[in-house]
């Protein structure tokens, strides 16, 4: 797949595409209908399937106190988008210029000037340019002149309701990363470096790999949590048990996510960048009254996380 992370990166040769546009944060299968119906109309015009993406989110520029966190980090984001059928991503750096770019601009120098687009497939309430004036009619008539059509896509979902990335984000926060798997077709993620902790795990006979995760990402509500470690650049996934929280046993007041690996005393993880798939909230974060309980509560979680994982 072809990425470009500049305007300037897409050669004449590149132009002609079908395109879509849009944040698609979490790729979720809402996201994913839209990438296939791309696709579609690529093969009908003999086009190449692109999807337009934006790094930083825009809320970071235009409102950034209501900016929302991440669910999936750039490189996933790209990763992703790939896997659904996308041939070329353009990843637009999203700044101050880009957000006062009327729709008519937007349209001339990205669609028109850069891609050639030939088609145009956006969600049905897609808004784009300076105070996100443009809409999909401006789309249509913008079009009919430049020399590409527009095929809106309505709202997808299934029997509990519409696919959305604020619907992920409320089941992340809820720790409810099942319903979040739900929509997003896959395990909820968090990754990032392995740094140095307290390095309380070893001495409790769980040795834990500290994940410091990006301050603009989702992280799920406190708790215990199944999942899947694996390092960055291997396919070979392996069982773990997060916590996430601050360790109130230990009166800890700094929230982490931590990953024991079942049956590992022997990874040395510091400075690797790891990949944590969660596939179930085990239990909330506890304040156990001594060292003793807290192991029996340990060994507990190690046990349900390979029932859970076992399938």
């Amino acid at each position: 797949m072809q990425v470009w992370r500049a305007l300037t990166e897409v050669r004449r040769a590149d132009r002609g595409c079908a395109v879509t546009i849009g944040v698609f944060d979490g790729v979720h299968l809402g996201h994913q209908a839209i990438v296939r119906r791309t696709v579609e109309q690529a093969v009908v015009r003999g086009a190449t399937p692109t999807v337009v993406t934006f790094d930083p989110h825009p809320m970071r520029v235009v409102r950034p106190e209501h900016a929302p966190l991440l669910i999936t980090e750039l490189e996933h984001r790209i990763e992703l988008l790939g896997a659904a059928g996308a041939d070329a991503v353009l990843v637009l750096p999203f700044d101050r210029r880009r957000a006062a770019q009327s729709a008519e601009d937007f349209v001339q120098e990205v669609l028109v000037d850069a891609l050639g687009a030939r088609g145009v497939v956006v969600g049905d309430g897609f808004r784009f340019g300076h105070r996100a004036a443009g809409t999909v009619d401006t789309l249509v008539r913008l079009g009919s002149h430049l020399g590409f059509d527009v095929h809106p896509v309505g709202p997808s979902g299934d029997e509990v309701g519409r696919w959305s990335s604020t619907y992920v984000r409320q089941r992340v926060a809820a720790g409810d990363v099942d319903g979040a798997a739900d929509v997003l077709g896959r395990p909820f993620r968090l990754d990032g470096p392995v740094v140095s902790g307290d390095r309380r795990g070893r001495t409790l006979g769980y040795p834990t790999a500290n994940i410091r995760v990006a301050a603009d990402r989702l992280v799920p509500a406190d708790g215990v949590y199944a999942g899947w470690l694996l390092l960055d650049g291997s396919d070979a996934p392996q069982p773990a048990a997060v916590s996430i929280g601050s360790n109130p046993t230990f009166d800890g007041d700094e929230r982490r996510v931590e990953a024991y690996v079942l049956d590992r005393d022997d990874l040395d993880l510091y400075g690797q960048y790891v990949r944590l798939d969660l596939v179930t909230r085990l239990r909330g974060m506890q304040r156990f009254a001594d060292v003793d309980t807290l192991l029996a509560a340990m060994a507990d979680d190690v046990s349900r996380t390979r029932d859970a994982l076992s399938g």
